[in-house]
């Protein structure tokens, strides 16, 4: 975990950007502090948050002292102020920071705070979410088990075909499940790829010999084999997307009925329409289409109107669908809401 806190953490470099940048006049939270001591379990969400109404634009008031080491980095007890140059505000650690050049003190990268809550999408990170209509056929599979066991769990012994000596040993056991469909055309976008297990090589050969380490449910003969993804993308900068994005939430991961602050969502844009992770975008409650029960038509109808419900960020992206967190929330939040591009 602390590895992936360390990586994590270089976003903070892309995210606040050296000098002070005003592309437009960023909002401010009406409620902001003029400063702020940054504590144990902060995140750069939360503090963004204090200061503006807008999160992502973060960068536009960040004033980088190229005096302090580490200038993009902030840590516990660190003080925030904000000022104003030219009538623009302009956030900077407060000045006679202990951090100052040349003294010598040393702050662990790990203790730097990270973007968002780490331990909200590490389970994500390496996992194979999303596979293509016949990408499973050139995958390793599972033939059978030791000891003429029907089905495998934690702790057994299990023969696979179709594997290619690799360096990493390590793999999710996956299958397929129900297709993510464009919530507007109904096109296919992909299939789920459950996970259903960790399995280690013991041996190769055809068949290769493996060892399942940890189940979520029981595997069974065909399921099939996915490398464990060591080095995943952790690095992130919150922005509004650089294309014009018009989506819909098609999936509440873990089979929720309706999502909150820090659920993971699928939606159904991915890296075709331009989607990166880090990119931000409002949820939209999808208005219902009810009966005028003024007028004297039965047949007339009209859709209220959509209400903003939240906004998620992008963290992982595949062709046509992307996985993201979702960050603030002001109601509940179901599949098939919209999501589009903040404001």
């Amino acid at each position: 975990m602390r590895k992936l806190q360390h990586l994590f953490l270089s976003c903070l470099a892309g995210l606040l950007l050296s000098g002070l940048t005003i592309a437009a006049e960023v909002p401010l939270n009406p409620n902001h502090p003029d400063r702020y001591t940054v504590v144990k379990g902060d995140t750069l969400w939360d503090i963004s948050s204090l200061f503006l109404q807008d999160p992502w634009r973060w960068s536009d008031i960040w004033y980088v002292n190229p005096q302090i080491a580490n200038p993009h980095l902030i840590y516990p007890g660190d003080v925030l102020v904000l000022t104003y140059v030219n009538g623009q505000p302009r956030l900077s650690l407060q000045p006679g920071t202990l951090r100052l050049s040349p003294r010598v003190k040393s702050y662990p990268l790990d203790d730097a705070i990270p973007t968002i809550p780490i331990s909200a999408i590490d389970p994500f990170l390496r996992k194979p979410l999303v596979v293509e209509d016949g990408e499973l056929e050139n995958l390793p599979y599972i033939v059978a088990f030791a000891d003429e066991h029907m089905m495998g769990g934690a702790g057994q012994r299990m023969y696979v075909r179709n594997l290619d000596e690799t360096e990493s040993p390590k793999y999710h056991v996956v299958r397929k499940s129900g297709p993510y469909q464009d919530a507007d055309t109904g096109e296919v976008l992909g299939f789920e790829a459950l996970d259903i297990a960790e399995t280690v090589i013991q041996r190769l050969g055809d068949p290769a010999t493996a060892l399942l380490l940890t189940t979520e449910q029981e595997v069974l003969t065909g399921d099939h084999l996915v490398k464990l993804n060591e080095n995943p993308m952790t690095s992130f900068q919150p922005k509004a997307p650089d294309t014009e994005i018009n989506g819909s939430i098609i999936d509440i991961i873990d089979g929720l009925v309706q999502a909150a602050q820090f659920n993971i969502v699928a939606i159904d844009k991915g890296n075709r329409e331009g989607l990166k992770p880090g990119d931000v975008l409002t949820i939209m409650h999808k208005g219902e289409t009810i009966k005028d029960q003024v007028t004297p038509d039965p047949s007339d109808t009209i859709k209220l109107p959509d209400e903003e419900a939240g906004l998620l960020m992008i963290f992982r992206t595949f062709d046509r669908v992307s996985f993201a967190i979702i960050l603030r929330s002001t109601r509940a939040i179901h599949i098939f809401d919209r999501v589009v591009n903040p404001q």
